[in-house]
């Protein structure tokens, strides 16, 4: 259920309620006792997903996830690997 914020037009009160969506709005100030109440627009609350378990993490096509991991670094060990042995190959010395 979504939190409601309020103001009064007579006396300025500002209050916030806890309401079903399909609740009627409230038309009456809690401090003055006035028909003067209107809801104010929201921001409304912010969703932040975290962690496994959503489509960008666990449904995605297996090339999808070999290019991340290739993208990300993963897949860069084995490369080195090839590098560094190719460095690590004797110079022929001049003798």
């Amino acid at each position: 259920m979504p939190t409601y914020e309020y103001e009064c037009g007579a006396c300025g009160h500002r209050f916030e309620r806890f309401q079903s969506i399909t609740a009627e709005a409230i038309r009456v100030c809690p401090v003055c006792r006035k028909r003067r109440v209107r809801r104010l627009l929201g921001t409304g609350g912010a969703v932040l997903f975290k962690g496994s378990g959503f489509y960008k993490t666990d449904y995605r096509s297996a090339s999808y996830k070999e290019a991340a991991r290739k993208e990300s670094g993963e897949g860069k060990g084995a490369e080195a690997g090839k590098k560094k042995g190719a460095e690590a190959k004797p110079a022929a010395s001049k003798d």
